[in-house]
């Protein structure tokens, strides 16, 4: 059974079959709890804001905004296995100001209010727009997570952002930027489009965009993945057993990097990686784009280095076994590990740090 409570203004209401309160929220608000290992929340519009909760169960305030937002309606219950809240618009077209006049998302929505959660099927479209006809009606969400909780937050359009939580967090959103900072637990971020900053995490780190740039650093995991198809990637002290990343389109800069495996692959853009520590793997692709890679003096591989036009140039010693302008094959210290890059356009550089 989930649990939920809500107070409205500054009246609390006690929901006796559940015997659960809540202290009264800021005025204009609405507070529910939600209770349970795994905590879902779903919202078509609006901004969200993740913080640590102190309490056993998840608190989420609801602000209403919008000419129509009394015919929004807050639903909780569990589905799929999965305590959950749910904003409920009744209308197909949704209008949300904060997007600009020419912006537009379009989503499948389930009867209970569910989307985007991986499960396929099912669903009428909503169309999500910044003006025009439509539901003018939002949900500008505050929400509490207290420490373990799996948490899943869901929504359409709108910027998210998380800090100091420890627990495992997915954010997704179709279209909106979102920012995370002092995460302890797994973090898993989904935009359709728009930019992510990461800051500050221990444990894993999986990040996925459509269009928009990546900006992460301070991350201490077993798996780093980076997947956007348009849009830049900076990273800087990142400690991992794995790190990829992955895009389309779009510049990659990764500095003070400590990961034995590390692969990054670009259609077009350059590629500047500094590794700290000895590498078991390193592979590098890119469709055009130059490709620097700094490298500590203790570095032992095998190497393998091929663009179709542009130079090599090897800042230290190499045990060259074939060599070509575009094309080196060699060995560096004891070679135990593996590197291989390849450009289809641009010059490759293997400096020491």
């Amino acid at each position: 059974m989930t649990s939920g409570t809500r107070t409205r203004g500054a009246a609390v209401i006690a929901v006796a079959a559940l015997g659960l309160a809540c202290a009264p929220p800021a005025a204009g608000q609405e507070s529910y709890e939600i209770s349970g290992d795994v905590v879902a929340v779903y919202n078509l519009a609006g901004t969200a804001h993740v913080v640590r909760g102190s309490g056993s169960a998840v608190v989420v305030r609801v602000r209403r905004g919008g000419g129509d937002a009394e015919r929004l309606r807050v639903e909780t219950g569990e589905i799929r296995g999965r305590q959950t809240l749910r904003v409920i618009y009744p209308d197909d077209r949704v209008v949300y100001e904060e997007m600009g006049r020419r912006s537009r998302t379009t989503l499948r929505v389930r009867d209970d209010g569910t989307f985007g959660d991986g499960r396929r099927g099912g669903g009428e479209r909503v169309e999500i727009r910044g003006s025009g006809r439509g539901l003018e009606a939002w949900a500008d969400l505050e929400i509490e997570v207290p420490d373990g909780v799996e948490f899943s937050l869901y929504v359409g359009r709108g910027d998210l952002s998380a800090e100091d939580v420890s627990a495992d967090l997915r954010l997704d959103v179709g279209g909106g930027q979102v920012q995370a900072s002092g995460i302890e637990g797994r973090l898993v971020v989904d935009t359709g489009s728009g930019s992510v900053q990461v800051r500050d995490v221990t444990g894993d780190l999986l990040i996925d965009t459509g269009s928009g740039s990546v900006d992460v650093a301070g991350v201490r995991a077993g798996q780093i993945d980076i997947d956007t198809g348009s849009g830049g990637v900076e990273g800087r002290d990142l400690i991992g057993d794995r790190l990829r990343v992955d895009t389309g389109s779009g510049g990659v800069e990764l500095a003070a990097v400590r990961a034995p495996e590390v692969f990054v692959d670009t259609g077009s853009g350059s590629v500047d990686v500094e590794l700290l520590a000895d590498v078991e793997e390193l592979v590098i692709d890119t469709g055009s784009g130059s490709v620097t890679v700094t490298v500590p003096e203790d570095l032992g591989a095998e190497v393998e280095i091929e663009t179709g036009s542009g130079g090599i140039d090897l800042d230290f010693p190499v045990q060259v076994r074939r060599a070509s302008r575009s094309h080196v094959v060699g060995r560096i210290g004891d070679g135990e590990g593996s590197i291989v890059i390849d450009t289809g356009s641009g010059r490759v550089r293997l400096i020491q740090g």
